[in-house]
């Protein structure tokens, strides 16, 4: 009986596919009983890779007063451990426009290796509704000037 085969491990991703970068520091609080940093703990620098893309490409994150993003899917994969102390690059692109969404591919690099990637999606929402509604054609104009790389 022969063995299945294996079937080959996608391409990590590359630092220069994504085009927005935002550097958060590793923290000793961040450690689990391991000594590495831990899995929870990256869902918090991808946060931080978001907040800081939407600060830069939309200049703050107020749209209009009762309008905002609200994240309705996180995948993280983890792909090397990290450990304290250090930086991280968290890294965001734009990998789908929806009519109310938008899916961020997104991932963690340590001194330009990728140590996690996942992709999240935010849903625009009315505040006041609490229901999601169209993005507004700014929106994603500026989104379409984001899209991944290569």
């Amino acid at each position: 009986m022969n063995a299945p085969e294996k079937k080959p491990a996608p391409a990590a991703p590359k630092l220069d596919d994504y085009p927005h970068r935002a550097t958060d520091i590793i923290r000793l609080g961040d450690l689990d009983h391991q000594g590495h940093v831990n899995n929870a703990v990256f869902s918090t620098y991808l946060e931080t890779g978001r907040v800081n893309f939407i600060r830069d490409v939309f200049g703050g994150l107020n749209f209009g007063g009762h309008k905002g993003f609200v994240v309705a899917r996180l995948e993280i994969n983890f792909i090397r451990e990290l450990h304290w102390p250090g930086t991280v690059e968290a890294c965001t692109g734009v990998e789908r426009i929806g009519k109310s969404s938008v899916t961020y591919a997104q991932a963690v690099f340590h001194e330009g290796v990728c140590a996690a990637n996942g992709r999240t999606t935010m849903v625009f929402i009315d505040r006041t509704t609490r229901g999601s509604t169209p993005l507004l054609p700014e929106i994603i104009e500026r989104l379409q000037g984001m899209m991944m790389r290569g």
